[in-house]
């Protein structure tokens, strides 16, 4: 490795982004803690991250609020505030932060200021490091690998690239205080909406999709936010079929339960995309920004992905969703037929 175990006892990971761009860094994360089994790892994020610390506390052991800065759009911007913040961080005496952030345009200035002994991350450009310990930023593939390359370029070896989502006792009583009637593999979750409109397919195409698979013996469950109620009451008017709404009803917890458990997950590509990759609960994911090579789930076998930006068919996700369903289905007949073990029917 560049920098050793025995230097390296205080670690900072810059990565102020949402649920889904967390979960992609989660392999290299293992990867880092794997390398310095000892170190304090402190995430530097979005005030809701401390939830993730406290969910992957094999990982990181601190989480400090990074308060925004010119040029980030995931929060409001106060200057003052930032500049106690590179004051707090000046005085954590990191001995390495990590920019893990993107290709560092707007924030590897930022990195510099707190003053660690190593910082390393990636640049373009636009933004270049004259250090070893940065990488270029890799413009293609997904974004778990993008991260892995980093961890790669600073000697720390892969400790795989499967996703997690660690799940608690809290999450299975969130879960069952719901009392849906459910049974498990035998229903589907669909999650209609997504972080910005953009992303969001129309609620009417994923209530036909819903139709089908209710037609096809599946219980429906409904999952959305307060923030998107909207969006699942327009889908529930298109619908033919009754369905179970669990619009706002849900912890983030509870749902990576019902994920879990469920036969399959629709969604757009979004958080719950890669908590589904995590439980590997097989999925059909509509990507309405363009990069599903980026972003898709990387088992392309139990996950499959439609990229709207190229070919608004619906036709195709249907086509999907019905390939899918049977392959599902044909599979674990194969795995239940008493004939493959030689099992006798009596």
């Amino acid at each position: 490795m560049k920098l050793s175990p025995q230097n390296i006892k205080k670690i900072a990971v810059f990565r102020a982004l949402q649920l889904g761009d967390m979960l992609c860094a989660v392999p290299a994360m293992r990867a880092l803690r794997k390398a310095y089994p000892t170190a304090e790892i402190t995430l530097l994020g979005l005030p809701w991250a401390q939830s993730f610390v406290d969910r992957f506390n094999n990982y990181f052991d601190r989480f400090i609020h990074f308060p925004g800065c010119q040029g980030l759009p995931e929060q409001d911007y106060d200057e003052q505030v930032l500049h106690a913040f590179i004051k707090q961080m000046k005085k954590e005496k990191f001995d390495l932060v990590l920019q893990m952030q993107g290709n560092g345009t707007i924030v590897n200035p930022l990195m510099f200021l707190f003053d660690a002994k190593h910082v390393a991350g990636f640049y373009n450009d636009d933004s270049y490091v004259a250090s070893d310990l940065f990488l270029e930023y890799p413009n293609h593939g997904p974004e778990v690998e993008r991260h892995m390359a980093l961890m790669n370029h600073l000697g720390i070896p892969s400790a795989g690239t499967a996703l997690e989502f660690p799940l608690t006792e809290k999450d299975y009583k969130d879960h069952s205080g719901l009392l849906i009637p459910i049974i498990e593999k035998q229903y589907v979750v669909v999650h209609p909406g997504s972080r910005g409109n953009w992303r969001q397919w129309p609620p009417a195409s994923f209530a036909v999709l819903a139709d089908y698979c209710i037609e096809q013996g599946f219980t429906v469950v409904v999952t959305a936010t307060n923030d998107e109620k909207e969006i699942t009451r327009e889908l529930f008017k298109c619908m033919h079929h009754p369905a179970i709404d669990l619009t706002g009803k849900t912890s983030l917890g509870a749902v990576a339960v019902m994920i879990q458990n469920a036969f399959m997950l629709i969604a757009n590509c979004t958080g719950v995309s890669h908590i589904a990759s995590s439980v590997q609960t097989p999925s059909v994911i509509i990507s309405m920004d363009g990069e599903p090579e980026r972003w898709a789930p990387l088992n392309k076998e139990i996950h499959r992905a439609v990229d709207w930006t190229k070919n608004a068919n619906f036709k195709i996700v249907f086509d999907e969703t019905v390939a899918l369903i049977n392959s599902l289905k044909q599979s674990q007949k194969h795995l239940h037929n008493p004939e493959l073990y030689h099992i006798p029917i009596t």
